[in-house]
């Protein structure tokens, strides 16, 4: 894949199609209710700062939290949002996030911020602006993502780097590298590292530690997911084929007793 497909893949998908139709509704709104100018620059200024922050924060204690499954209400939607992301991290059905879970967070977490910095009489349009710098801001990470997680090689040293620690997050050990383009908050909180820092494998690094004996107490995610695994994706993947193959390679129970029947020389219906 070139960098041309990925671009062409990525605008065509449903999800960014409609953060862009939010994004500028969103100015839409600010055009109709706009604050002055520097609070305007502010306002650009914090949203874009708070974000990495806000989605740090929720990825290692929403995303990655002990907690979500335990409650049958939260469990389809922490497998939708990550649990589904970490068993395959490559399953593109699951790489973006599902619209009525990012919408209202990213909502939350940057419109009071405008709406707190726009005088009064103009903090609709302050917060429309920040929830649209939240939006481009979400389509940036979405596209750096996809970078990381499809069959797409980077030329440039700082897109790698950032692929690799996304990429350790996922195959290495999920309990770090929290950031997707960025890794400031993960050198200020302490959960920053490279492959080197930890060269065994965390064993929960696909299932986010929903294991087996977990799943005794609390069995919704895997019932909606007809089992835990554990193991890589591709040799979980290879594994299957084979599985496949012997299954289809194995006779059926009508050719066995056609086969007896032909043996001993008698009608397989008799």
């Amino acid at each position: 894949m070139n960098l041309r497909d990925l671009v062409f893949a990525y605008f065509q998908h449903y999800t960014i199609i409609a953060y862009l139709a939010l994004a500028v509704a969103g100015f839409a709104v600010f055009g109709w209710n706009p604050t002055g100018l520097w609070r305007a620059i502010a306002i650009v200024a914090a949203a874009t700062a708070v974000y990495p922050l806000v989605w740090h924060l929720l990825h290692q204690y929403i995303l990655h939290g002990q907690w979500p499954y335990k409650f049958k209400l939260l469990a389809s939607t922490w497998k939708r949002i990550h649990y589904d992301h970490h068993q395959d991290p490559n399953h593109l059905e699951v790489l973006f996030g599902a619209l009525h879970t990012t919408v209202p967070t990213i909502f939350i977490a940057t419109a009071p911020v405008g709406a707190l910095i726009a005088e009064d009489g103009h903090r609709i349009g302050g917060a429309a602006l920040a929830f649209s710098i939240g939006i481009l801001t979400t389509c940036y990470y979405e596209f750096m993502h996809c970078i990381q997680h499809l069959a797409f090689k980077p030329k440039w040293k700082w897109v790698q780097h950032m692929k690799q620690r996304h990429n350790e997050h996922h195959y290495v050990d999920e309990d770090g590298n929290f950031g997707i383009t960025n890794y400031f908050w993960d050198h200020v909180l302490g959960t920053y590292y490279e492959k080197k820092d930890r060269p065994g494998r965390s064993p929960t690094v696909f299932n986010l530690g929903y294991t087996e004996e977990v799943a005794k107490k609390y069995p919704w995610v895997k019932d909606l997911s007809g089992g835990i695994a554990s193991d890589h994706p591709r040799r979980r993947a290879i594994a299957n084929a084979k599985k496949l193959a012997a299954q289809a390679e194995a006779p059926t129970e009508e050719q066995i007793l056609a086969h007896a029947a032909e043996a001993v020389g008698m009608d397989t219906e008799a």
